[in-house]
């Protein structure tokens, strides 16, 4: 039998692990923040017991020169974004560390964003007839929600919220889930520091993009004289906004065997001696 997928986006996953908890969780001594990993271990592990039971479970995370080759065509790309706080980035290896105890089968490709290594290993599962889940609150993974078997996952939701699929994107935006890089190119996405067209928001673009238009078929008089000038800009940051669906990466990454359940996280921390 092959197994659905789970992908998780490990520094989404990371982050809200970091600022997700009500108090730090220390070490035994309380000289230590083990708040990282100790919480992104439990939130992985409840994610397997509320929506992955039976499911291949693999995490993807950002390369250090991820973005590089984005912001080699915009220098602006995710330029404004802060310093992680002190201890955020180190409890990575920590985290890496739990993903190897428990058998969780994870990857940092040297030079990609980690958004196009799960778009990758998402199509690839497709191909073989597998169902994916993207754990993720990037609305960029939208775009792959073009293929009916691919749904996102967001666990900070209610339980009826937590999935997104691609009948929601019509309704909820005005496009399609195939558009979504054009859409974004014209109205902006402030999380990567891409602006859009200056007087284009979010109606006007669903507007521009209506019976399924991209860019190019978007008729010259329905476009403002101003709006014209940056049309070369918004062809760019379409490009920018595509996830790469053929990523090089190494051969036979997934197993499509049932990842085992996972243990607490306070054995994982037990396990490493992290208490």
């Amino acid at each position: 039998m092959t197994a659905s997928l789970l992908l998780v986006d490990g520094h989404y996953l990371l982050h809200r692990a970091w600022y997700g908890f009500a108090s730090r969780i220390m070490s035994r001594d309380k000289t230590i923040d083990r708040t990282g990993v100790f919480g992104f271990s439990a939130l992985l592990r409840k994610a397997q017991v509320q929506h992955a039971d039976g499911f291949e479970i693999f995490v993807v995370f950002d390369s250090e020169d991820g973005s590089q080759a984005r912001a080699g065509q915009d220098s602006d790309y995710k330029a404004q974004r802060p310093a992680p706080e002190p201890g955020l980035i180190e409890s990575l290896t920590l985290v890496k560390n739990a993903l190897d105890h428990t058998g969780i089968r994870w990857i940092e490709q040297d030079g990609c964003e980690a958004d196009d290594v799960i778009a990758t290993l998402a199509t690839c599962a497709r191909a073989e007839g597998r169902t994916v889940d993207i754990m993720t609150t990037d609305k960029d993974y939208i775009q792959l929600l073009a293929d009916p078997s691919v749904r996102l996952l967001n666990t900070g939701f209610a339980m009826e919220r937590r999935y997104t699929a691609e009948e929601a994107i019509l309704p909820r935006y005005g496009v399609l889930a195939e558009q979504w890089p054009d859409f974004r190119a014209l109205m902006g996405d402030p999380a990567d520091n891409i602006p859009g067209i200056r007087g284009i928001g979010a109606k006007t673009a669903a507007r521009l993009l209506a019976d399924g238009r991209r860019l190019e078929n978007i008729p010259a008089g329905e476009l403002r004289p101003v709006w014209t000038t940056q049309w070369p800009q918004a062809l760019c940051w379409r490009e920018m906004i595509k996830l790469d669906t053929k990523t090089a990466l190494p051969d036979d990454l997934l197993t499509a065997v049932p990842t085992a359940p996972l243990p607490t996280a306070a054995h994982v921390l037990e396990a490493l001696d992290l208490w």
